[in-house]
């Protein structure tokens, strides 16, 4: 991939063997900031999984930093006002549904009850693929509705690792306090050795690097958050 001026400029000044801790590394992606905008800060985990081994999960981030979440909650009619009071968006069964199935996707979080998935279900080729289909491994799916949103709204994000076994994620802004960032990054290497998998031998988490959304990635001492 070519990059141009400003990158190779900032990433000529980061070691390319060296791991910083994580107080520094942040500190160092934001000096090498050149975008003029508030550019996304992300961690990228890389972790050892065996073959037919994952990993999917969600965390709450201690600091949000992202505007509200249009939450739509597939539900019986009987909870739609639960599901309303607790904070949701949008609340119902086959209307949405429906709206969904000819193309409306004014939200950011699908959940469900696990009475509605057999229906929810056929939705499958039109959240599955925009990463909106409710999971129970991710939470989406819940009898507690209220709790369930209670969260989302408090800041849990989904994470998971891609086929190279890596886990890509976003944990704060430029802008944002440098002692917040490094709780939300603490927060998700934490949780990612709390669900690796129960076979998974020592030396599960390989590495970690953080970057901004233009700027050079830099690598920290991955020990953090074990």
């Amino acid at each position: 991939m070519k990059h141009g001026k400003k990158y190779l400029a900032a990433s000529s000044k980061v070691s390319k063997t060296e791991t910083y801790s994580l107080d520094k590394a942040i500190a160092l992606v934001k000096e090498l900031k050149f975008a003029k905008f508030d550019e996304t800060v992300e961690v990228h985990v890389r972790v050892k999984l065996d073959k037919g081994q994952t990993l999917r999960d969600t965390v709450v981030l201690p600091h949000q930093f992202r505007g509200e979440k249009k939450i739509l909650v597939f539900c019986t009619e009987d909870r739609v006002n639960e599901a309303l009071d607790a904070g949701a968006t949008y609340a119902g069964s086959t209307e949405y549904i429906d709206k969904v199935k000819d193309g409306w996707l004014d939200f950011d979080v699908a959940v469900a009850t696990p009475d509605m998935m057999r229906d929810v279900g056929r939705l499958g080729m039109v959240l599955g693929r925009r990463g909106l289909m409710p999971n129970p491994k991710t939470g989406t799916v819940s009898t507690d509705i209220t709790a369930t949103i209670n969260e989302l709204k408090k800041g849990r994000v989904e994470f998971r690792a891609d086929k190279t076994g890596v886990v890509h994620l976003a944990v704060g802004k430029v802008s944002m306090d440098d002692a917040k960032i490094v709780e939300n990054i603490s927060a998700v290497i934490a949780e990612i050795n709390r669900k690796k998998p129960s076979e998974a031998k020592a030396g599960f988490v390989q590495s970690v690097s953080v970057s901004s959304t233009m700027g050079p990635g830099v690598r920290v001492n991955h020990t953090v958050g074990e």
